[in-house]
Formats: C-alpha cells, sequence, structure tokens
C-alpha cells in the first residue's frame, strides 16, 4: 500500500473512530440545553426544532458526524477488495447522508425530515449486514460476526419499540440503535488504524 493510501487510511480510522463522540457529545449537550426533554416523551430530532443553541447544537452535531462518517467510508472502501464489501460501503455512505440530511432538514421540513430519519435508521443495518457477508466471504470471520451482532442489535431494538415499547416516543430506540452502530463504527476506525500502522511499518 503506498504511503498516500496509508495516509488517507490512517485519517478515515481517526474519523470513524471520532464521528460517533462528536454525534452524541453535541446531542447531549443539546439535551442539557433543553431541560423540557423526556426520554419517553420525545424523539431526538425535537431537539433539532428548539430556539437558540438547542437547535444548532444538535443539527450541526448531525452534520459534523455525518461529514466524519463519509471520511471514514473512503477509507472502509479502499479495504474493501469484494464486490459486496463495496456495495455494503455504498449503502453506508447513503446511511451517512441520511445521518447528515436530519441535521439538515429539521422537523419543520416534514415530510422530508421523516424519510431521511427512516432512511437512515434502515440503511445502517442493511449495510452492516452487507460489509459483514463481506467480511466473512474473505475469512475476517470476528469482523464479521461482530459487524452481524452490531447489525442485529440495532434491528431487534426497534423490534421491541414496535411490540414492548420503551415509552410514547422514540429517543430510547433512537439512541440505543444509533449506540450499536457506534459502537462498530469506532471498532472499524480502530482497526482500520491498526492496519495502516502495519503497513506502514
Amino acid at each position: 500500500m503506498g504511503s498516500k493510501n496509508v495516509n488517507w487510511l490512517k485519517i478515515s480510522g481517526v474519523c470513524g473512530t471520532i464521528a460517533p463522540i462528536v454525534a452524541f457529545t453535541f446531542i447531549l449537550l443539546a439535551i442539557l440545553t433543553f431541560p423540557q426533554f423526556s426520554w419517553t416523551g420525545n424523539a431526538l430530532s425535537d431537539l433539532g426544532v428548539q430556539e437558540g443553541v438547542t437547535a444548532i447544537l444538535f443539527n450541526s452535531g448531525l452534520v459534523i458526524g455525518g461529514i466524519l462518517a463519509l471520511v471514514f467510508a473512503s477509507g472502509l472502501f479502499v479495504l474493501q477488495k469484494t464486490m459486496m464489501g463495496r456495495i455494503g460501503v455504498f449503502i453506508f455512505v447513503l446511511t451517512a447522508l441520511a445521518f447528515m440530511a436530519i441535521g439538515v432538514f429539521s422537523e419543520n421540513a416534514e415530510p422530508t425530515h421523516y424519510y431521511v430519519s427512516v432512511m437512515f435508521f434502515v440503511l445502517f443495518p442493511i449495510s452492516m449486514f452487507v460489509i459483514g457477508v463481506a467480511f466473512l466471504l474473505t475469512a475476517k470471520l470476528k469482523m464479521g460476526f461482530f459487524t452481524f451482532l452490531a447489525a442485529i442489535v440495532a434491528a431487534l431494538i426497534w423490534t421491541i419499540q414496535w411490540t414492548i415499547g420503551f415509552g410514547s416516543n422514540v429517543a430510547i430506540p433512537e439512541a440505543l440503535s444509533a449506540l450499536s452502530a457506534s459502537i462498530w463504527l469506532m471498532v472499524l476506525g480502530f482497526k482500520m488504524l491498526r492496519e495502516a500502522s502495519q503497513s506502514h511499518n
């Protein structure tokens, strides 16, 4: 692997590692600035239409996090040598764009906001399933099964919401399913950094 690719892989790995940290930090800060927020009575997107700093924090956090995820995806694309893997990365790119779009098209921009929100929560488990298959096809069994597990958890959380329910609104399943994707993203980010270091050596 050329030095330029190695350096970009490092940048991509860092972006994948910090993208969830940045997004969740901004979301939590937005929640702190809006005391009326209820985990059982609100959707996270309700933060994006509040006056003042709350909406700015929430929406900018999604946009910045999405940009970082796109940089991560570019490095992941380089590592994927199979067509299945690259299809999975393409679906992940659509996921990151949908994540950004939630911040750009807030709840005031219906029905666009609804469509991009559904797109995000549907596409990221699908992208992980496809990338998981690609890992298994290239004999990366641990990463394959870990990716499958993250996808199953994300899907299971919404199954629970539709059957039993976490509350009258969706903030809890939104946060939990995004957390499962975030853990996966950070683990792959670390893996990308490690592969870049090994290639450099």
